[in-house]
């Protein structure tokens, strides 16, 4: 038996939100990819993380349905645990690459490529209220980040993401990887309140690389 560690990531200022992550801390627990994918589908959580080295920072990340080369929010929430478990890790390896992770007092950081967030689509509205009054999903088909400026001067963005898989995933609560695309795309660092109450800072680098970075908390432990 081994145990599951429930994050939350890129909660709000007051600690709420975040998006649920599950990390499986010892990888070898489950080591097949379809048996990977079977506890992801099991868990329901839109990311779940397994840890095959700890110390090499390599990990592996499925959603309910697919296995994905990159991520946000499990690498961020994965450094953090890691880095809470007394491990000094600098970089983490999801089958993307490696991307650098650093801890301050108050955010976790990852920094990545927005071309490894491919096939996420980005609309604007013309505002932040057209984005809370949403469907979920909208219609259509396709992995889709609707955005609308709350103050574009303090670039500060309202956002939702609905995946659209057919997963059982309807909306994201808060998503690293069309962070670093709407970053790109606008060519700007964002303040991005996501969901009921996420957030997400994000930071182009002078390499063409972008961090995004965000509070984590523990939310709970418990057998796999």
């Amino acid at each position: 038996m081994t145990d599951l560690h429930v994050l939350r990531v890129f909660c709000g200022p007051d600690g709420g939100a975040g998006n649920l992550l599950g990390v499986v801390r010892d990888g070898a627990a489950v080591a097949a990819a379809q048996d990977r994918q079977a506890v992801a589908a099991a868990l329901g959580f839109s990311e779940t993380v397994f840890v095959d080295d700890a110390a090499e920072g390599r990990v592996d990340i499925y959603t309910p349905s697919i296995r994905l080369l990159f991520a946000g929010h499990p690498l961020v929430g994965t450094g953090w645990l890691l880095r809470q478990e007394g491990l000094a890790v600098e970089t983490l390896r999801p089958a993307a690459g490696e991307v650098p992770f650093r801890q301050d007092e108050e955010f976790s950081w990852i920094r990545a490529r927005a071309e490894w967030a491919a096939g996420r689509r980005t609309h604007r509205y013309g505002s932040a209220a057209e984005v809370d009054a949403l469907p979920a999903p909208p219609e259509g088909t396709g992995w889709l980040y609707a955005w609308a400026w709350a103050d574009e001067a303090e670039a500060r963005v309202r956002a939702r993401a609905f995946p659209r898989r057919g997963d059982g995933i309807v909306e994201d609560e808060a998503t690293g990887a069309a962070a670093l695309v709407l970053t790109q795309e606008l060519a700007r660092g964002l303040d991005i309140r996501q969901g009921v109450g996420s957030q997400l800072v994000t930071r182009p680098q002078s390499d063409g690389t972008i961090e995004v970075g965000g509070r984590v908390a523990l939310d709970s432990v418990r057998p796999l």
